[in-house]
Order: structure tokens, then sequence, then C-alpha cells
């Protein structure tokens, strides 16, 4: 019950942000937790940070047509938070005049903090230190009650977030210098409207340059967290907090990779596909994007012939080789990465070679990137009833082959060294 449950919350964000279309007279990114509003004037934004100097690497930094908003392409668009370095993230505790805060306001802090900051630490390898403050250490009581807002799945930012967020600003502007901050989380009390498990209302309005002005800058990366999300056996209090690492990846420039049927497409490999359960890390592709994963990291298997790769696990902070992408065209092409249960990836129940397919035009919440699965039809392997089964163990043992023969891709799994490196070999025409 729980996966059918899940999925059709899923549906629900994203049908909350396809109404953000509908309202705003803007460029619009509509994914499944993230509206993304942007105009000519933005600026580049963190992920820029992967050098784009390396001409070997050029044929993989695949790129999505115009009418893609959130792409998966190589770099990120301009007008997203800072990935790289400090990247200090502002708190607010928000409740209503009919849903006062339960307990203090920083006890909904710490529902959050320091778990958020140490996940991004450990897989970002310490390139992104995020630094979570709450200066105003009490709740930010809104002047009307929480139905008035409008705030409901499907909700579009004008009129209901834009109300929200000027209340919130006139609420805090004496308190608060926002000058001094990249992004913004809105921590609302979670008895303000519906559980998690009924109906999600979490969103990210990202890049938005026409949101509230306070202290002379738009509140443009805010992320808004309802409820509390729990981990499949009814405690949130061990994984709960990952909404708020998911709805700032958005904040970052990256798209959902879950769809209208849940997270079928990439499971629990990455936390931009399924971020309630066990804990999980990014994509190796989303690492580098985000410029965690330095060029001299990824290898680009753009030539014809066979080549042999040596990964360590992704999870690593080693420095090694971590990522190779073969690309199809200008604008797809299969990545191939090492999972292994370390760090963020608690949840990984068969270690391997991840090979997944990457299309820079396909949208946010429609399905961008796509796992192939080593053993279709098994039924997965984890014991977790609220993660996407299935593909659990689509990971590639030493021996076996992946192949795509209109592409004319190969990639063969080697051995396995003392250390834990695979060994892999990429055959293309």
């Amino acid at each position: 019950m729980r996966m059918r449950r899940m999925r059709r919350i899923r549906r629900g964000r994203r049908g909350a942000l396809l109404a953000v279309s509908t309202a705003v007279a803007l460029t619009v990114t509509m994914t499944a937790s993230t509206g993304r509003l942007l105009d000519d004037s933005t600026t580049a934004a963190g992920p820029v940070a992967v050098s784009r100097k390396t001409t070997s690497l050029a044929p993989c930094m695949i790129r999505g047509s115009l009418g893609v908003q959130m792409s998966e392409g190589l770099p990120t668009a301009p007008g997203y938070a800072r990935s790289t370095g400090t990247v200090r993230a502002l708190n607010l505790m928000v409740d209503f005049p009919d849903a006062p805060g339960e307990g203090s306001a920083m006890d909904r802090f710490r529902e959050f903090f320091p778990q958020t900051q140490d996940w991004f630490r450990t897989g970002s390898y310490g390139k992104l230190d995020y630094v979570p403050e709450a200066p105003v250490d009490h709740w930010l009581r809104m002047p009307k009650p929480f139905a008035a807002y409008g705030i409901e799945r499907g909700a579009p930012y004008d009129p209901a977030y834009r109300g929200l967020a000027q209340d919130i600003v006139a609420a805090a502007d004496s308190e608060v210098d926002f000058r001094r901050y990249d992004l913004v989380n809105i921590l609302v009390t979670p008895n303000a409207g519906p559980s998690a498990l009924d109906t999600v209302l979490s969103v990210t309005f990202a890049g938005n340059h026409e949101a509230p002005v306070a202290d002379g800058v738009p509140l443009s990366n805010t992320s808004f967290v309802y409820s509390r999300q729990d981990d499949g056996s009814g405690s949130y209090a061990q994984t709960g907090y990952r909404v708020l690492p998911h709805e700032n990846g958005h904040v970052f420039g990256l798209p959902d990779l879950y769809t209208q049927d849940g997270g079928g497409a990439v499971g629990h490999w990455d936390i931009m596909s399924e971020d309630w359960g066990a804990g999980n890390d990014l994509l190796g592709w989303h690492k580098w994007k985000l410029g965690w994963l330095d060029d001299d990291q990824v290898g680009c298997a753009a030539r014809p012939g066979t080549t042999e790769y040596r990964l360590s696990p992704l999870a690593r902070d080693d420095g090694g080789s971590k990522l190779v992408f073969v690309p199809v065209s200008g604008r797809t092409g299969y990545a191939v990465e090492v999972r292994t249960q370390e760090g963020n990836d608690e949840a990984v129940c068969r270690a391997g070679v991840l090979v997944y397919k990457v299309d820079a035009d396909v949208d946010t919440g429609q399905g961008p990137v796509s796992v192939e699965d080593a053993t279709p039809e098994s039924g997965g392997c984890t014991r977790r009833p609220n993660v996407h089964a299935e593909l659990s163990d689509a990971a590639f043992q030493p021996g076996e082959v992946f192949r795509d023969d209109s592409a004319g891709v190969r990639v063969t799994i080697g051995g396995i060294t003392s250390d834990g490196t695979y060994q892999l070999y990429v055959t293309r025409r």
C-alpha cells in the first residue's frame, strides 16, 4: 500500500508546479517540486565550477534544446545557487494563528540539521560547505490562517506563495539581514496542512527573480517544507530530513528524476528520484554537474574502439576516477559508475556498476535519466517498503555486459581489485 500511496503523492507534486506556468508570464521550469522562474538578467550559478576547460571531455558535455528549462545538460543554466564553496542557508520556522508551532522552533530546525549539512558534506567530498543558520530562534507567526494563503497541491506562485513570502519577509525583516544568504528554507510547522502521507506540499522555487525583495535582494532560491516525511516505518527521526536536501537539489539546478509513475526510471539510486526511506546519494552525473567531481575524475568514451577504465566507488573520497560517460548524441549518452554500501549510500543492496542513460532534452519530472536494469523482472532485493524495489539490484557484476546495439555501445564489467576498484571496458562503434 505504501508504494501506491507514495506514487500518488508524487503525481500531485508534479501537478502542483504545472499550475505555476499558467500564472507567471516568464520563462518557467516545471518540476514535480520546483517552479523555476528566470529572466535574462540572471547570473551564472555555482555549478559552472565544472571547468569546461578539458577539451577531451567536450563531446560528453551534452546539452538540451531551448525548450528544456531544467536540463541535465552541462553546464547548468544560470540563475541557481552556487553548489561549491561556502553556501549559507537561511532557515525560518513559520507557524499560523490556526496552526501554532508544535514545540519550539529550534526543535523543527533540528529535524533537518546537522543531518542535511552532513549529507551535503559527505556527498560533495567536502566541496560544498553548507552552513545552515537560524537567526530567528522562535516561530514566525503569519498574520493570516494557513488556509487563507491558498497553499495546496497545485498552488501557483502567484498569488499563494507570493503572499506567504511577503508576510514572511515582513515578520523577519527586523531580525534578518537577507543579503547574507545564498538560499532560504522555510520550515513550516508540521501541523499546518495535510500529512505528507496524504499530500506532499513541499516545493522549491529556484531562480525566481520576480520573488519578493528583502534587504534589496529577491528571495530567488527558496524551499518550502511542510509536514514530516517518515522512513517507511512510521518514524521521521532518522531519514525524514532528506526532503530538504532533495528540495535544495533543485536550488542547485538538479531536476526531478521521478515521473508520474513514481521512481520507476531511477529508483533509489538518486535522492532526486526518491527522497524517502533509507538514505541514498546522488548519481555521479549529478556530482559532476554540481562541480563535486573534478574533470580528471571523469572519462569520456567518445572515440570508436575499446577502452579500459578503472573506477573506484562513487561514495569514496579518494580522488579516484568515478564516472565514465559514453555520448550517443549531442543530447544523450550513457553514464557508468560504481555504487557500494558506503557514505550516503546506506541502502545499496547489490553493489556493482550502475549504467544509466542521461537525456538533456527531457525536462524535469519527465524522466531525464533512466537506469539500465542488470536483473530485469527480478523483483529487487530490498525489504524497504517504500523503495522502488525492481531497480534496487540494477547494478552489473563482474563478467556481465550491458549493450545497446542500436547505439553501438557495450560496457563489459571486468574484475575488482583488492582495494575495491572496478575494471571495465567500454566498446563503441
